[in-house]
């Protein structure tokens, strides 16, 4: 069984996220039946060096099916692929391929082939058409739906990108079992994120669904997706761009998150465990600037444990993270903005004044110590 999730955002051309197992072996047939592809002759796999061995054979038998003429790159595994040096030598594959604007690009892989390929896709002869085959929990609730592609520069990740919407995207939950539980508990993470943001029915049926996610009861996990894809789907249709603020709502934890990632050293916590501790400074925050009730700063708490995402042990010094933040792409003018829940389905946009800010980063500093 699989669900279909339908994406529509204006000014877009509508596409399918098709959420379960097996629904891989369906690639090649759901891409040659849209109208963009119908008559495309070439497609290219773009995956890592883990993904590639378990289900690239996979993708291409699908593709091969389908009647397309199918090759395939890989890249390193890890962030460190998300540059414009890795991006350039698939430009020049494709040239040396003789790829042209009718081939369809599919990202086979996580977030960083996602973006990497996404990124490839819309720049190519100014723009080819990509399909997202997202294998990770993380891009599936998340990186794989709303078009934001991207790589990263010595100054900062993903400062340089494009908006791409893909034409398809393949969630086969199959493909969740080779993930150890820290890259389960990133794609937790979001899905918990999704559902404050959202709405009570979203936030409740997680709490009470949590310990079945983290089991991955697979029923659970199909749904937990699918509720996170429609979330991600609303907010992208209110605003395509990042350019009415509506958008922002999904950097909810990130704020924190980015600069304990930075500083603690990438890799050093995971992206998931890095957001969750965003996630509880945030609502803590909210809870001094906007009224945040602290039943919700304790049920997101009771959630996140759940989860298998517990508070972090490691702090650092609040100027630096001070400046870690600053640093980040979404600060606006010197100020740091925050996501803030005034409860759950209701959030502010709210700049944070520095004193105001390294008061509250001291006392979450302080809380470590203990």
């Amino acid at each position: 069984m699989s669900a279909k999730v339908v994406v529509n955002i204006p000014g877009e051309a509508a596409y399918d996220v098709r959420i379960g197992g097996g629904v891989l072996a369906r690639l090649g047939a759901h891409l040659r039946a849209l109208p963009a592809l119908e008559a495309a002759e070439r497609a290219l796999v773009v995956t890592d060096g883990n993904v590639g061995p378990l289900y690239r054979d996979q993708a291409k038998a699908s593709l091969a099916e389908a009647g397309f003429r199918v090759s395939d790159i890989a890249v390193p595994a890890g962030e460190d692929a998300k540059s414009i040096a890795v991006a350039g030598e698939i430009w020049e594959a494709m040239a040396g391929l003789g790829l042209g604007r009718d081939c369809a690009v599919v990202a086979l892989g996580g977030g960083v082939v996602g973006d990497l390929a996404g990124f490839v896709a819309s720049t190519y002869m100014r723009g080819v058409p990509v399909a997202q085959v997202p294998t990770t929990l993380l891009a599936m609730v998340d990186s794989s739906v709303g078009g934001k592609t991207g790589v990263n520069l010595a100054a900062g990740k993903n400062l340089v990108g494009t908006f791409k919407q893909p034409l398809y995207v393949c969630a086969d939950t199959d493909t969740l079992a080779t993930l150890d539980d820290r890259e389960w508990a990133c794609g937790c993470a979001e899905i918990a994120k999704a559902a404050l943001i959202d709405s009570d029915e979203f936030f409740f049926w997680l709490a009470d669904a949590a310990g079945a996610l983290a089991a991955r009861d697979e029923a659970v996990v199909a749904e937990a997706i699918a509720r996170s894809v429609v979330f991600k789907a609303d907010v992208v249709a209110a605003d395509k761009t990042e350019s009415k603020g509506v958008r922002e709502c999904l950097n909810y934890g990130h704020t924190l998150g980015h600069a304990v990632e930075a500083l603690a050293g990438y890799g050093t916590f995971s992206h998931g465990a890095a957001v969750a501790e965003g996630m509880r400074f945030s609502a803590r925050l909210g809870a001094a600037l906007v009224g945040t009730p602290m039943a919700l700063v304790e049920s997101q708490d009771a959630l996140l444990d759940a989860l298998g995402l517990p508070a972090l042990s490691w702090s650092a010094e609040p100027a630096a993270l001070l400046d870690a933040m600053k640093r980040d792409k979404k600060a606006r003018h010197g100020q740091v903005r925050f996501v803030l829940p005034r409860d759950v389905g209701d959030w502010e946009l709210a700049d944070v004044d520095d004193g105001t800010l390294l008061e509250h980063l001291g006392a979450w500093a302080r809380s470590k110590e203990r």
